[in-house]
């Protein structure tokens, strides 16, 4: 007699993916109490500790040197790219390769953060005891201010427990979160307290997006006769022909001074549609005081007035002339859009 085998319920991939999109969920759920623990304890006894830790790096003559071992390794590291590209020279050391060697990037004028969730790590030693030899000083940011790490630092960035997102309650994700979290904290206040500006910032990222967004329109624009221009008075024939030429899309409309006080556009010329356009003039179809940039102006903000604007060029002006125009294909050029 034939044994029959009992039947399994076999899981459909539907299932799979509301497993994996809840479990998700569940990490963000713990990685959000994390942040919001962080919030109330900068509110809290976190919040004079933070202010003199950030009034520290600001006095300091030197660099900011970020350390760390494992997972707060990494996350110093980032910390060390943040503050750098932000105004405040900083790189990273890692802990251990410090007893090796690195301990010679340290100077007496610079400041130490310290990253260790528990602060008991052994490998810290010979960095601890090299930052109080050469009185270097050293801002611990950990949850455990009675630790090794905390007792020997001179600022204490004491951060709350909280449960890691691993179920396992063992894996650095909430709290390498929160580490990563205050390091940006850090980062932004001293940015705030230098008045780091989007001019100093296009200065430290020539390249990729971010360099091309920082870049100005006086770098973008079309000059000279290259700029399609007409006077008031122009007959919309002229004004259409300049348009096309041009390739634009669009004429400015200047006045007996030279200033702009106009501009025609495609959609200038739909609502204006009709047997007399042609023969119209410019004063009557134009659209008056046009949106316009100056040459200062970084491509970024250039973009978000197209975009908020629905355009596609606009004239730059220098005390009210036009001097040049940008289109938004000169901004995909360029890797701006």
């Amino acid at each position: 007699m034939a044994h029959s085998k009992p039947l399994m319920k076999k899981s459909s991939p539907s299932d799979g993916a509301s497993e994996a999109v809840a479990s998700g969920l569940r990490t963000l759920d713990a990685e959000a109490s994390g942040i919001a623990a962080t919030t109330a304890a900068l509110q809290g006894p976190l919040g004079p500790a933070f202010a003199a830790a950030v009034e520290l790096m600001q006095r300091a003559k030197g660099r900011v040197i970020v350390t760390g071992l494992g997972k707060s390794g990494h996350v110093a590291r980032k910390i060390a790219a943040t503050l750098a590209s932000t105004g405040t020279p900083a790189f990273f050391v890692h802990a251990a390769e410090a007893s090796h060697g690195d301990l010679g990037m340290i100077t007496s004028d610079d400041v130490i953060i310290a990253l260790s969730w528990s602060g008991e790590q052994p490998e810290m030693k010979n960095l601890v005891n090299y930052s109080k030899r050469f009185a270097i000083p050293m801002i611990a940011v950990t949850s455990n201010a009675a630790s090794p790490l905390g007792e020997a630092a001179e600022i204490v960035l004491e951060l709350p427990k909280a449960r890691e997102a691993c179920p396992h309650n063992l894996a650095p994700t909430t709290s390498s979160l929160m580490l990563l979290a205050l390091g940006d904290c850090l980062a932004i206040a001293l940015l705030e307290g230098r008045g780091f500006t989007s001019v100093d910032f296009s200065v430290l990222h020539p390249g990729g997006k971010l360099g091309a967004m920082l870049k100005y329109i006086r770098d973008l624009m079309h000059v000279d006769q290259a700029v399609p221009l007409r006077p008031l008075g122009t007959p919309m024939s002229d004004a259409l022909f300049e348009m096309t030429s041009k390739g634009f899309g669009c004429v400015g409309i200047v006045d007996a001074r030279g200033l702009l006080v106009g501009i025609v556009t495609d959609g200038d010329l739909r609502r204006h549609m009709g047997p007399d356009l042609m023969s119209a003039l410019v004063d009557n179809v134009m659209t008056k005081s046009p949106k316009t940039v100056g040459r200062g102006t970084l491509a970024s903000e250039a973009l978000e007035m197209l975009n908020s604007s629905k355009v596609t060029a606009l004239m730059v002006t220098d005390a009210g002339r036009p001097v040049g125009i940008v289109h938004i294909h000169d901004l995909l050029r360029a890797g701006v859009a």
